[in-house]
This record gives C-alpha cells, structure tokens and sequence, in this order.
C-alpha cells in the first residue's frame, strides 16, 4: 500500500514544483541525491573512491519533452564524462532522457556519442531501465550500442516476468547485466505483484548471472539476498573480480561497509541534478526504513 502511495505522490505535478524548490526538502534528499550540479557529485564520487567504493553517476532528468532537451542531457553527460578520466566511475541514464520517446535512431546516436567518450576514458555506460513500456525498445538501443563498445551494461528487473529470457539472451552475447528488483507500478500480469516471488525471482536470476553471466552487478539493498549472494559464491569458488555489488548512494550505509570489509566490490549508484523528485519519491516506495528515515529527520534542526 505505501509503495503505491508514494509512486502516485511522484505523479503529482504541484508537490513535485513544492519539493524541488523548497529548502526544507533539500535537507533531506541529500541523503540520497549528491547535489544539484555536477561539482557536488564529483566530490561525493572522490569520497567513495577514498572508502574503496566504485560509483556510477546518474544526472537525473527522464522523459524530456524535446529532441532539444535530449541533446543538452546528452551534452550534461559529456561533461560529466569529461571529469571522470582515470576513475573507477561509469555513468548511468535513462533513454527517455535522451530521445527515446520522440526517436529511437535519435536517441541512439546521442548515446553512441557518450559510448565514444566512454572509450575514450576508459570507462562504459550502463543503461538503466524504466518501466515495462520501454523495456524492448531500451534493450534493442542497449544492444546495438554493446555490439560497437563491449562492457556497456544493461539493467534488467527481477520483478518482471519476462526476465528470465531477457537474461538468457544478454548471456548469449556477453553483455553485462545489473539485475536490479524494480521500482516501477506495473500490472501483474507483466510483473510478480508478491514480495516473496520477487525475491524468489531476483536469487534464481542472480545464480543465473552469476554461473554465466559477463561481469554482472548485483544490485540490491536486501540483506538476506546479499547475504545468499555471499554463500554462492563461495560455494562456486566465484572470485571477487568476476562481480561486483551495486548499492543506491545513502541506503543501508552498514551494508555496504559489510561488503567493502569482506573484499567484494561495490560501485554505488550517485544521483545528481535538480530533476530530483521522481528518484526520490520511488526511493521512499521502495523501503519503509527510507520513510522513517525521512519523518525522523522532519523534526530534526
């Protein structure tokens, strides 16, 4: 029930221009979002790197209204991507962010002029997903991209049904996976509605990975998968280096620091950018902790 509410409030037009120009709001997104400009993320990113954690940066801004705003998103990311040489960072966005809804041949060239730069520094793109309405389409540019720039990397969400063949295919021609839970309202008949079959879903899919995916990310918050993750792999003899961990910047901070103790590599995931409050507000549907964490800090000075 509270993660739908929170998916219909990140509908609402009116709350969304409150929060984003609110001071009060910005006292608490900083918990999950690194700043409104790009200077902000960078120093965030430096302080992971200095914990031995990776990240992957995220300018937020989905669903442009123009092939204008697509182009300036992409030029948004060359910037970023300029800054990040010589890092252990990557960039990850959404196609809608660059075109998707207005040209698929658009947005494919936008995002084959950040896999150029990507190259260039010696680092690649992971492409995220967005809800099922996108899923064919993000996947056929995804693919088309990794066939030219080996390493990008595709998301896909354990929730959906179609997963397991997605995944099956992503396999057959190497290209790395993020397997993620999924953080969008779907129906059931294309999504498991149940927290126990989407659990369920994201183990076998995540054994699946990482028997014979190519250097997949294991995105997830929950203990007891990280923790299932921790005993496959030492039960395959899987090394550290053939995987790596994926967390969202400012949730379940003693996680992370449990994995980075342990030797596995962790790349989280830092959002930037004034486009905030979609992200967050499918934050807050996704974890009940994350919303205690929000009403705690309401009454705080």
């Amino acid at each position: 029930m509270m993660r739908h509410f929170f998916l219909f409030l990140s509908k609402q037009k009116g709350l969304r221009r409150w929060m984003e120009t609110s001071p009060l709001s910005h006292k608490f997104t900083r918990r999950f979002v690194a700043g409104e400009t790009l200077d902000d993320a960078l120093a965030v990113c430096a302080r992971l790197e200095r914990e031995k954690i990776w990240t992957t940066l995220d300018h937020l801004g989905e669903n442009v209204t123009s092939l204008d705003e697509a182009s300036q998103s992409r030029d948004d990311y060359l910037a970023a991507l300029a800054e990040l040489g010589g890092h252990p960072a990557t960039v990850s966005l959404k196609l809608t962010q660059f075109g998707l809804d207005f040209s698929t041949d658009g947005c494919y060239e936008n995002v084959r002029q950040l896999a150029l730069k990507a190259r260039e520094i010696g680092t690649h793109l992971e492409i995220d997903m967005e809800s099922s309405a996108y899923t064919d389409r993000t996947l056929d540019v995804a693919t088309r991209i990794a066939g030219e720039f080996p390493g990008t990397r595709a998301v896909i969400q354990a929730y959906l049904r179609r997963s397991a063949a997605d995944i099956e295919r992503m396999n057959q021609i190497k290209m790395p996976v993020r397997l993620c839970k999924g953080a969008y309202d779907e129906p059931a008949s294309v999504a498991f509605a149940e927290k126990r079959e989407v659990d369920q879903s994201y183990v076998e899919l995540m054994k699946t990975l990482l028997d014979r995916g190519t250097y997949p990310a294991i995105a997830t918050h929950d203990e007891r998968i990280v923790g299932e993750a921790f005993r496959y792999v030492r039960e395959r003899k899987i090394a550290p280096e053939q995987f790596e961990f994926q967390m969202l910047y400012g949730v379940r901070r003693d996680l992370q620091q449990r994995i980075v103790d342990l030797g596995y590599r962790l790349r989280l995931y830092v959002p930037y950018g004034t486009a905030w409050y979609p992200y967050f507000m499918r934050r807050l549907a996704e974890r009940p902790a994350n919303v205690v964490f929000l009403v705690r800090n309401l009454f705080r000075k």
